[in-house]
Order: structure tokens, then C-alpha cells, then sequence
């Protein structure tokens, strides 16, 4: 399918019909929307966790370094994962593997990249892992929820031919005629939104560390195992859509796990942000005892001496 033929979109149930730009040159410089709403995506995200880092015993110095290295992983292991999947499209040329700006990631792939990331920044600031990622994978929620509107500026990520009332319009522009898809980007988009408001909440009174990854898993796999269904632009392992096997076994997987975890006893003080909060209470009183030590050999030394009384010759 050539979507590149595709221009106005139109939302029939609002009535609603628009052309929206793919992109815009500035100077020599040609940017894309979909760059845009990845980065505006990945930003609010990045607020979300600074602003609640400490609810999960996290340091914002330990965010912003890992950012800095998380990110270019995870967009080069999302190339990777698309490129494994779609090798046909590269063997004829394998160099334009390296042209990513012409597009083909898969959120699979940054979603591996990030955790495998993730695992390396905990092992070199000593942090509990299931503790971070439950901060992070609610950053996912947010930064997929956004993202997911750059297919829509694409014209991509829909599903299949449909005349339900929710069907998106693209005119075909080279056979002149409209066609009407399922949405996928946008019940993804609504999916993950709601998943993160549920798990914001949740996370405020969640029992153990890695609950809401967990969660994060569960929620996400199962909304990707009923939409990837509906697409049209799967990446295959043979006969199966890849994204949606992986999404189907990691959802059942997180699913058994939060059972079992759901009938056992789970003391608060085995939290992250609990264990980082006694620590530094402990070694704030021992620092305060150490300057009581000090205050007082200081007045000991500062005390007048008295002088011995003299002896008297008889």
C-alpha cells in the first residue's frame, strides 16, 4: 500500500475533516511532526518522573544521567528490532539501515532498549531496579500516549478496512477516492492513557517495588495483543505478527505474577523509597551525634584551666 498517496483526513462521527502538514523546512533544515511529538512525548515524560522521583527513593541527577544514555540506546535498539523484522526492505541496500530518518523503529525494540539501559544505570548507581522501572515504565505510558499522534500526522499505524462509526477517512489522492480504516494509533494513544492514569494512582499505594511495572506490562500487552490484530503494517516472524506474540506472552507473564504476588503479605518497610528514607534519617542522626561530639570536646578544649592552689612554707 502506498501511503504516501494518502493527504486529508476525516473523522466521520465528528465530522471532521483536516489536511495536517507532514512537515516543515526551517532554513536547510527539513523537520518533521512526527520528530516533534516523539520529543514533546519524551520531555513531558521526563517532567513526570523528575517531579516524582522521590516517591520512588530516586535521586533527579540519577534520571537526568541516565537520559542522557537510555535514550540514543533505546531509539537504536527500536531501528534494530524494525530491521530485523522487515529485512527485506534492507538487503537490497544494507546501508540504509543507517538512514532512520527515512523511518522504520518499532516501540517493541525502544521499550527492550530502555530496560536493558535501565539495568545498567541501577548496577552503576546502586539503585533497586524494580524501583526505577516502575517510575519509568509510567514515563512509557505518557511518552507512547503522545507519541502515538505522529502516525497520525504519518498517515500510518492504521489498521484495516472498516465502516464502524470510530473509522478514520484518508483520501487517496492518486485513485481519488476516500478509504476508511480502523484507527490503531488511536485506540493505542487512548489505551495508554488510560493505563497511566490508573497506574498514577495505583503507584501511590502500591505494596511492593515493581508492582506497577508489572502492571505497566500486563495493561500494555494486552491492549497491543487485541490492536496489533487490527493492523496492517505488522512486522512478521513467519506466520506471526511478532509484536503481538511478544505482547500476548509478556501480558499472560506479568498477569501470573501480579496473582501470586496479590496473596502475599508485603511489609512497607521493604519499599525503595521507605529503605532510602531510613538510611538517610539514620545517617542524619549520626551526623548530628558526631557535631554533639564535636560541640562538646570544643567547649572541654575552649574552658579555662584552674590553677593548682600553692603550697605554703611553713
Amino acid at each position: 500500500m502506498n501511503t504516501s498517496a494518502f493527504t486529508k483526513i476525516s473523522f466521520p462521527l465528528f465530522g471532521l475533516e483536516i489536511d495536517p502538514p507532514k512537515g516543515f523546512s526551517l532554513g536547510n533544515f527539513d523537520i518533521r511532526i512526527y520528530g516533534i511529538i516523539i520529543a514533546v512525548g519524551l520531555l513531558l515524560a521526563v517532567l513526570y518522573g523528575l517531579k516524582r522521583s522521590k516517591d520512588f527513593g530516586i535521586k533527579q541527577d540519577d534520571i537526568l544521567d541516565g537520559i542522557l544514555g537510555i535514550v540514543p540506546f533505546s531509539v537504536i535498539c527500536a531501528r534494530a528490532y524494525y530491521c530485523a523484522f522487515a529485512w527485506e526492505e534492507f538487503a537490497a541496500d544494507p546501508i540504509s539501515v543507517l538512514y532512520i530518518w527515512q523511518g522504520g523503529i518499532a516501540i517493541y525494540g525502544a521499550v527492550i532498549g530502555a530496560f536493558l539501559g535501565v539495568v545498567v544505570l541501577c548496577l552503576i548507581k546502586k539503585i533497586k531496579l524494580p524501583a526505577l522501572l516502575d517510575l519509568v515504565c509510567l514515563g512509557f505510558f505518557i511518552g507512547q500516549s503522545i507519541g502515538r499522534w505522529g502516525n497520525f500526522f504519518n498517515r500510518e499505524a492504521f489498521g484495516a478496512e472498516t465502516e464502524s462509526f470510530i473509522r478514520m477517512g484518508l483520501y487517496d489522492s492518486v485513485a481519488g477516492v476516500w478509504r476508511y480504516y480502523h484507527p490503531t494509533f488511536l485506540y493505542e494513544s487512548l489505551w495508554n492513557l488510560a493505563g497511566f492514569v490508573a497506574l498514577h494512582f495505583l503507584s501511590k499505594k502500591r505494596q511492593y517495588d515493581g508492582q506497577i511495572a508489572l502492571g505497566y506490562v500486563a495493561w500494555y500487552g494486552l491492549g497491543r495483543t487485541l490492536i496489533e490484530g487490527l493492523r496492517m503494517d505488522s512486522l512478521y516472524w513467519g506466520s506471526f505478527r511478532v509484536s503481538q506474540l511478544l505482547a500476548a506472552v509478556s501480558c499472560f507473564a506479568a498477569a501470573v505474577v501480579l496473582t501470586v504476588l496479590a496473596f502475599r503479605k508485603h511489609n512497607p518497610e521493604k519499599l525503595y523509597v521507605n529503605q532510602v528514607a531510613l538510611k538517610a534519617a539514620e545517617e542524619a542522626l549520626a551526623d548530628q551525634a558526631v557535631e554533639e561530639i564535636s560541640a562538646e570536646e570544643a567547649t572541654l578544649d575552649e574552658a579555662p584551666q584552674q590553677e593548682a592552689p600553692q603550697e605554703t612554707e611553713e
